[in-house]
């Protein structure tokens, strides 16, 4: 029963949390006013996702507001470089909202 073992090589189990690197928040990105909702379809697996992108509010205070809008569209998404992406086809709804809300709001692309 001889087995070698290379002694640079350890198994070892952790519960704690090891080399897990989170993304690095940018929290300078902010809009330009200039709110434009848009449908996007590539790189989805065939899904259509509602981007909103332009609002001028960065970090958590666009996290709380991409919170809301999921909640008005009764659908998941998340925030991504800056935009709102909501899952679905909410473009209609979310330009109307937004309007109410009194972001000049446009519908752009597809």
């Amino acid at each position: 029963m001889g087995s070698q073992r290379n002694s640079e090589s350890r198994l070892v189990y952790s519960t704690d949390a090891g080399r897990i690197k989170e993304e690095p928040v940018n929290e300078d990105v902010a809009g330009d006013g200039n709110v434009r909702v848009r449908p996007e379809k590539k790189g989805r697996g065939g899904k259509v996702v509602t981007v909103i992108s332009g609002l001028p509010m960065a970090g958590n205070d666009l996290k709380a507001y991409a919170k809301q809008l999921k909640k008005r569209c009764g659908g998941g998404g998340a925030v991504k470089d800056g935009c709102v992406e909501l899952q679905g086809d909410h473009v209609d709804v979310m330009v109307e909202f937004l309007k109410k809300e009194g972001y000049d709001a446009k519908r752009s692309g597809g």
